[in-house]
Parts: C-alpha cells; structure tokens; sequence
C-alpha cells in the first residue's frame, strides 16, 4: 500500500471518494438515486449529485476531522438506532461481546472495546477501502482501549485483525466485514466469532447467500438481493428503510440490548420479514 497521504472511501450511494492532504480529490458516480438514510446525515445527500456528496464529505472531514491527522475517535452520540457501531456499542456495554474489530480511516484495522471508541470511529464513517497511517490518530486510538494492528501501514484485515483480538485473550469477539468471503472464512475458522455485514450494496445473489449464511447480523443497504434472502431469513429486523437483520439468536439478543438501553421510542410488531414501508434506497441494486 502506498503511504501518501490518501484515503479511498465509499460513501453515500456506494459512490467512491478520493481524499487526498484532506481534501477531495475525486467523486465518483453514485449506485443509487436516493438513499433515505443519506437525507438524515449532519450535512443531508438529497440529491445524489457528486457535487452535494463531496460537500458532505467535507463537511465530515471539518466537523471531526476525517481522514486527517485531526481526527477525533471518541464520541457518545448515536446516529441511527440499529447502525454497525451503534449495535457493537451497546453490546460492548451490555457485556456480550468483549472488542470489535472495526477499520478507521488513519489507523486501518483496529480492535476496540471502549463503547464511545467504537461509536466514535464508526459513527459518522462510511466504508473505508484505503487509508494511511497517522501516529496522531493511532494514539488517539491506543490510548482509549483500542489496538492498532497494522500502525505502520494501516492495512485494512478483518481476518488479521481477528487472528490478533485472539491473540491478546478476547474470547467474545465482534468482527465487520464488507464481502461473503470474509464472513465464510471467519466462521470456518471460529464458529462462535459474531459476524456484522456492513456496506453491502451491491451484493449480488452468490454473495448475499454467503452473508446469510454466516453472519450474525447484516446491513441491508441497498441491496435487493439480501432483503430477498438474508431477509426472509432473518430472527428480527431492526429499521425498514436500511433494514439491519439478525441472522441469529446472538444477532437478535444485540439487537434488542440495543433497544433495552435506547431513550428513544419503538415500536415492536410481529410479522412476516422481510418488512417494507415502501421507503427502500431507489434503486435497489
């Protein structure tokens, strides 16, 4: 991997992002026309323009210094009721799992098992495919409970960096992965490993089986094929827009710690999944 000062990530609609020196350099095509979940963002994607996604982007790169040397790892605040971060979180403080090893821009894969760093790194990030090393940030994260597995590059491993939660003694290990091959080789290797598929628009039907198979937990995105299989599939779905289903008993009880300790209120129905309200990202790809 190079070592310049550059970040790949994919954001709002699946649309690839290049920061460079913390700027934008790049704004790709987005997948998708409309994304409900973009539209509640601190700076809204109403429209998925390239020009509205990179002014998002700075203003995630302004307000807590994104892919910068700057950027801050802790936070409190929840975003969405059933995010990645915001589950593992609260699962972290209920005691169910131990760590969460999780990817932050400047540090590359990390293992956390601070709830606000969790939150903090994952919160506000979208899906994060290249980044660099920042000692500043890395310190950041080594000083509030977390672990950098790779500081001098900052590679991105799910796998790796499960292999070394093992290694320095967590038993209940939260893993995010972002393919049906990451989670198929996590749960070859560890059975009771607890799998979070994030990022998954696009997945296609062989890969949405995968995720379906092997996962604990699954962010549906803006994927038709996971609403279709990992939905009908699913113990308990929390949202409906952007769907996130628990694939099994673990999957369901992080689910609802969640809802034990959220302020906010919910309604709980029984009914057939998946659920749709008609609110789905347009198009579903």
């Amino acid at each position: 991997m190079s070592l310049i000062d550059e970040h790949i990530i994919e954001a709002a609609g699946k649309t690839q992002v290049v920061i460079r020196n913390g700027k934008v350099i790049s704004v790709g095509k987005p997948v998708i026309t409309n994304c409900p979940l973009a539209r509640r963002f601190n700076y809204p994607v109403n429209n998925m323009e390239p020009e509205e996604i990179k002014k998002n982007i700075e203003e995630r790169i302004s307000s807590f210094g994104m892919c910068t040397k700057e950027r801050e790892v802790l936070s409190d605040d929840d975003f969405v009721l059933f995010g990645a971060s915001e589950l593992l979180s609260s699962a972290i403080s209920g005691g169910i799992i131990d760590c969460a090893v999780i990817a932050c821009d400047g540090a590359g894969t990390v293992i956390a098992q601070n709830p606000r760093l969790v939150q903090g790194i994952g919160g506000k990030m979208s899906g994060l495919v290249q980044t660099c090393p920042y000692p500043e940030v890395i310190c950041r994260i080594n000083n509030n409970l977390g672990y950098t597995v790779f500081p001098n590059d900052a590679s991105i491993d799910s796998y790796k960096g499960y292999l070394k939660a093992v290694e320095l003694g967590f038993l209940n290990i939260a893993v995010t992965v972002t393919s049906g091959e990451e989670a198929l080789r996590l749960r070859k290797t560890d059975e009771n490993a607890f799998i979070v598929a994030v990022h998954t628009t696009n997945a296609d039907i062989h890969e949405s089986e995968l995720l379906a198979e092997n996962c604990d937990i699954i962010s549906a995105c803006a994927s038709k094929h996971l609403r279709e299989i990992a939905g009908k599939r699913a113990l308990l779905q929390g949202g409906v827009s952007v769907p996130v289903y628990a694939m099994t008993k673990k999957g369901k009880e992080v689910i609802l710690e969640k809802i034990k300790n959220t302020k906010n209120q919910v309604l709980i129905k029984g009914g057939k999944l998946p659920f749709s309200a008609g609110k789905d990202p347009s198009p579903l790809v």
